[in-house]
């Protein structure tokens, strides 16, 4: 396991769930290892595909996620780029699954916030399963534009809309889910006052989701600050928080377990 990124869900979820699995995760973090810098990707991915069955890459660009799968002859697993969280939508989806049942088709899903790489895998993946997929971001933070193109053909493929919005309120209007995120990731602390002033009014608190339709989920991929979710909300009984964060560790276990060709 490669974390260039710290995380406490992404961590604990893959060790444990490496060992329920009976296997051994080793954990590599930026002091043991530093993609790039004092060997090649290419050397690096070929040597720890020849110790291990799968290399989990937890990692700040997405090109070190497409080198190491170029080179590896073992499966890559992609715990997190700059532009694709894919382990946190299957855990989403699933959480959605256990509240609303297996067919998803037709729920709407609202997205309050930064257009980032949760929101990229969270819309594209609601769209593959039917999901119309509502957007709010504010002016200068909207979704990457490749990503999106693949997202509009994905929409049409599955009969689902897709809609942008700089109003919050605008997207939440007739969601059955509403997501946020954080607002500054990690390597933006820098950015915090400005991020936090320009997401005025993104807030998820119990005025903006009485907007959403009866019955409306909340979710956010944790950690939480408050400027971005009040409690009233993430310790309501709307809040499937908690749910999705334990489901990081069933679906990475599902997807190690696929990779290593023991699902059929």
């Amino acid at each position: 396991m490669i974390f260039q990124k710290r995380s406490t869900r992404t961590r604990v979820s893959s060790e444990t769930g490496m060992a329920l699995l009976g296997g051994h995760a080793l954990f590599l973090g930026p002091s043991d290892i530093q993609l790039g810098v004092n060997e090649s990707m290419k050397d690096t991915a070929s040597v720890l595909s020849r110790f291990n069955d799968i290399i989990l890459a937890r990692v700040f660009a997405h090109n070190d996620i497409t080198e190491l799968a170029k080179y590896s002859s073992v499966p890559i697993i992609n715990a997190l780029s700059d532009l694709h969280h894919p382990l946190q939508t299957l855990a989403d989806l699933m959480a959605l699954q256990q509240h609303f049942g297996k067919d998803l088709s037709g729920k709407t899903v609202a997205w309050v916030g930064d257009g980032n790489n949760v929101l990229h895998d969270l819309m594209l993946g609601s769209l593959k399963m039917g999901m119309n997929v509502q957007i709010a971001t504010p002016a200068g933070y909207e979704c990457d534009p490749d990503i999106m193109a693949k997202s509009v053909v994905l929409a049409k493929k599955n009969g689902a809309t897709l809609t942008t919005t700089n109003v919050a309120e605008d997207a939440v209007k007739g969601a059955d889910v509403v997501v946020t995120d954080t607002w500054v990731s990690m390597g933006q602390e820098d950015e915090y006052e400005k991020r936090v002033k320009e997401f005025d009014g993104y807030q998820v608190n119990t005025e903006l989701m009485g907007k959403a339709n009866d019955g409306a989920v909340f979710l956010h991929c944790l950690p939480r600050h408050v400027e971005e979710v009040t409690d009233e909300v993430i310790y309501s009984d709307a809040s499937l928080v908690f749910n999705e964060a334990e489901n990081r560790m069933w679906t990475v276990m599902a997807v190690m377990a696929a990779q290593m060709g023991k699902v059929e």
